[in-house]
């Protein structure tokens, strides 16, 4: 599935909504204000919210953690430290998993592998709208998670800049 994402223009309280192929809202990125730290909801069409995407207090380097909606957390997010290409991130799984993200991270053109298999890919040459982006997630990908993956390196992105 092929998923719509309008770049975060305005930042932290600036909700937006990812669009799937066809043009239907499919989940909201609600942006929090007055929190100690960055935090986004990622809510889907009804408005239950799947995952929460917190910016880690206190790091060595950038890390933006997702939390299930019980509060537990499934990744964390953050640039690897050594790598020969110059934007890599990687999202350690709460299952002892690794998701990679590499390519070009700021001009929206990478992929998200998990054991050296693209699962993900992320692309803005998909859509003619300027400040929009497309995620093509593969079957059977937990969505949310790489959605919110997507949302982190974003974030992370821009902050590295």
């Amino acid at each position: 599935m092929k998923y719509k994402v309008r770049e975060r223009i305005f930042g932290i309280g600036d909700d937006h909504w990812i669009e799937d192929e066809h043009g239907h809202k499919a989940f909201l990125v609600d942006g929090k204000v007055l929190r100690i730290r960055e935090t986004f909801e990622l809510k889907d069409d009804t408005g239950r919210v799947v995952a929460v995407i917190k910016k880690k207090a206190i790091a060595v380097r950038d890390t933006m953690m997702i939390e299930d909606e019980h509060g537990a957390v499934v990744a964390t997010v953050r640039k690897k430290l050594f790598s020969p290409i110059r934007h890599s991130y990687y999202a350690e799984l709460r299952d002892g998993g690794e998701l990679e993200a590499h390519g070009d991270l700021i001009g929206k053109e990478y992929r998200i592998e998990s054991g050296g298999h693209k699962i993900a890919e992320v692309s803005r040459s998909w859509f003619r709208v300027r400040d929009h982006y497309g995620i093509r997630i593969a079957d059977g990908a937990d969505t949310a998670l790489l959605l919110s993956v997507a949302v982190c390196i974003e974030q992370l992105v821009a902050e590295d800049d």
